[in-house]
């Protein structure tokens, strides 16, 4: 188990699926001491694909069909499920770019937080690449910054609704800056966060950051920012309509639930957990720390409906 790493990939859809797996074993130091868990929510079962891979045994592969899936927390619990005691995780999108040696780097960077903190969480937005004439270009980041997610001012918080957007913005540091948000498409921490933050299945989409983040936090986990992220983003065009949108297609109408409901469903859940009775049970509130001391760090006070910036304009 010493140093292995466990990948967690839920794909809809995604034609660059393959692209990630094999970037990501191509790039690696390590190589053989990693782990991919994928769930393919795809029209085709792929798995002779996944056979065909000269590293087939290292992937450990689950076929849905897309009519039968319930949206990407629901994916990204199904893939947690097949996590088997590695010492790390490293979840990310299934359409990822990985840069040499990205094992390794984040192997060292968890290391060295692990002074400032015994239960250290790398994650933040990465930077993106595009693929141009079939090749991938990407634009590395210059060290000098960390890219620190706060939530966007266009989404306010309201007495019946809790999910915000965030954005990253960029602050001037030395080393990685403790923050309160997670990126789903990077995190990487010790293999037992797969067991004490398990993914709540009821939720959809949105919101799916917070509840890891303050069910994190108040579990006594430490998100931070880094200078540096060892992979890439393929980013969606905003306000592109996208068939490989769960929500999109005929899939919905023929599921048992349409994505309306679970929009609707998912609010409520959020709404209960973040301003309510904190959700008791596994996907609730841990009792490590209280949303007062989350308040205090994040400036996000979701009991008042406010937030403030703790970074004091430094954000840019």
């Amino acid at each position: 188990m010493h140093q292995t790493i466990f990948i967690s990939i839920a794909s809809y859809l995604d034609p660059m699926l393959f692209f990630t797996l094999n970037d990501a074993l191509a790039k690696a130091a390590r190589p053989e001491l990693l782990a991919l868990g994928v769930v393919d929510q795809h029209l085709e079962d792929q798995r002779a694909a996944i056979a065909a891979l000269p590293f087939a045994r290292q992937v450990r592969y689950v076929h849905l069909h897309p009519q039968d899936t319930l949206g990407v927390s629901w994916a990204r619990n199904t893939a947690f499920s097949l996590y088997d005691g590695e010492a790390f995780l490293l979840q990310v999108d299934s359409h990822t770019l990985f840069e040499p040696g990205w094992d390794e780097q984040l192997r060292n960077l968890h290391a060295q937080l692990r002074e400032r903190s015994e239960k250290p969480i790398v994650s933040t937005y990465p930077y993106r690449f595009d693929m141009v004439d079939g090749r991938p270009h990407y634009t590395p980041g210059d060290g000098r910054t960390a890219l620190v997610l706060r939530p966007h001012p266009e989404k306010q918080l309201s007495p019946d609704d809790a999910v915000l957007r965030f954005m990253a913005r960029h602050l001037f540091t030395s080393e990685p800056v403790l923050g309160c948000h997670v990126s789903a498409g990077f995190l990487f921490a010790a293999g037992s966060f797969v067991e004490e933050i398990p993914y709540d299945p009821w939720l959809y989409f949105h919101g799916e950051e917070q509840s890891l983040s303050v069910r994190a936090f108040t579990r006594g986990w430490d998100i931070f920012h880094p200078l540096a992220a060892p992979l890439y983003h393929l980013y969606k065009r905003e306000g592109t309509p996208y068939a490989s949108h769960h929500w999109h297609g005929e899939s919905d109408a023929r599921r048992a639930f349409h994505s309306s409901y679970l929009i609707e469903r998912a609010r409520l859940r959020l709404n209960r957990l973040l301003m309510g009775d904190g959700l008791p049970g596994a996907y609730g509130l841990g009792t490590v720390r209280s949303m007062a001391e989350f308040r205090a760090l994040s400036g996000i006070d979701y009991v008042n409906q406010t937030i403030s910036d703790p970074f004091d304009g430094q954000l840019c």
